[in-house]
């Protein structure tokens, strides 16, 4: 393995805000395959941008500097690949991770985005001494179906909780996410650029995360069954194991402090109750079962009307639907806990604390 070159290149240190821009990749003629792994010389002080085709790639960064820092990584439409991990004076830390490149980069229906792979550098005080991006040879993916609640949001104050979870997770699983917002699922079987999208790319032993509940708002109970037992056999179709996750709650108050309404559960107007449903469907087709709903209700009740606003975007936007950074992160760690509790994913695969 080649070592990190401390000998020619300092680390680089910020105080100031950030602003993402690209340096021009060397060996940019070459094909990839050709090039030795890509490295420092990719990256500017906020910044680092590799001319790479579509695919996964492993990331492995040493972070620090002369002076104290403190430093997160995040990537391609802000998804969060690193927290924010600090490195005493003098000293350099490594961390790495698994990175998913595509085109669309963000949400699938959304803008192509920038080809390559971009990585924006953040934190209190970022230092990135050096960085090495190969292609990964054995990753496993999560893949994510979901809905505005789950998908890569293209912009503040908005994410979605698959757009943190990348930060949870070690080098050797990648996160695909594929949800987009106003899906319901008819919408995201019918649309070729989604269902029909992800299924040829599941590989034996792949997950696939389910969250589609939201814009199920006319969809009658049978058919919604029926659209996720077809995703369900779709994803075993291809080897794929398939994990149905309950919808993240709204914020809907109760006088009493409760979330017990149709709409803070997501009950539709047509008396279909999505959780108990997919609830259902997990049991009858023995599908491990993530219960966000009830995750999140019992955390939003236990913060009460005043502190649950920080979780979502009622601040901002008077949304009770759409989660902040802060909130989406908080989610992605309950679907981290999950994966851990259920052992979807392997201990050494995850990161907690």
């Amino acid at each position: 393995m080649r070592r990190f070159n401390r000998a020619v290149l300092a680390a680089v240190t910020l105080s100031t805000g950030l602003s993402v821009l690209t340096a021009v990749p060397a060996q940019a003629h070459e094909p990839y395959g050709a090039q030795r792994p890509l490295g420092i010389e990719n990256c500017t002080a906020t910044a680092c941008h590799f001319d790479v085709p579509p695919g996964t790639y492993d990331v492995k960064v040493l972070l620090g500097g002369e002076a104290a820092s403190s430093t997160s990584v995040t990537g391609e439409t802000r998804r969060a690949l690193l927290q924010e991990t600090a490195a005493p004076a003098g000293e350099r830390v490594a961390r790495s991770f698994t990175v998913n490149v595509r085109t669309p980069e963000g949400e699938p229906t959304g803008p192509a985005g920038a080809p390559g792979l971009d990585l924006a550098l953040g934190g209190s005080a970022p230092a990135l001494a050096d960085i090495r991006v190969t292609p990964a040879r054995h990753a496993r993916q999560i893949f994510l179906v979901g809905d505005s609640t789950v998908c890569d949001q293209p912009g503040d104050p908005y994410s979605g909780w698959g757009q943190q979870l990348p930060q949870y997770l070690r080098k050797g699983v990648s996160v695909a996410n594929y949800a987009d917002s106003g899906e319901s699922t008819v919408t995201y079987l019918g649309n070729p650029q989604l269902w029909a999208t992800v299924q040829p790319q599941i590989r034996r032993g792949d997950l696939v995360l389910i969250q589609l509940a939201h814009n199920d708002k006319t969809t009658d109970e049978a058919t919604y069954r029926a659209n996720l037992e077809t995703l369900v056999a779709g994803v075993r179709e291809k080897g794929g194991e398939p994990v149905l996750v309950t919808p993240i709650v709204r914020r809907w108050f109760n006088a009493d402090g409760t979330l017990n309404n149709g709409t803070a559960l997501l009950v539709n107007g047509l008396g279909v109750d999505h959780p108990a449903v997919i609830r259902s469907v997990a049991a009858a087709e023995d599908v491990p079962l993530i219960d966000l709903t009830a995750k999140t209700k019992a955390l939003v009740e236990s913060l009460g009307v005043e502190a649950s606003k920080a979780l979502y975007l009622y601040n901002e936007k008077r949304d009770n639907t759409h989660t902040s950074v802060h909130g989406a992160t908080v989610y992605a760690g309950l679907v981290r806990d999950e994966l851990l509790a259920r052992r979807l994913v392997p201990e050494g695969l995850v990161r907690v604390g």
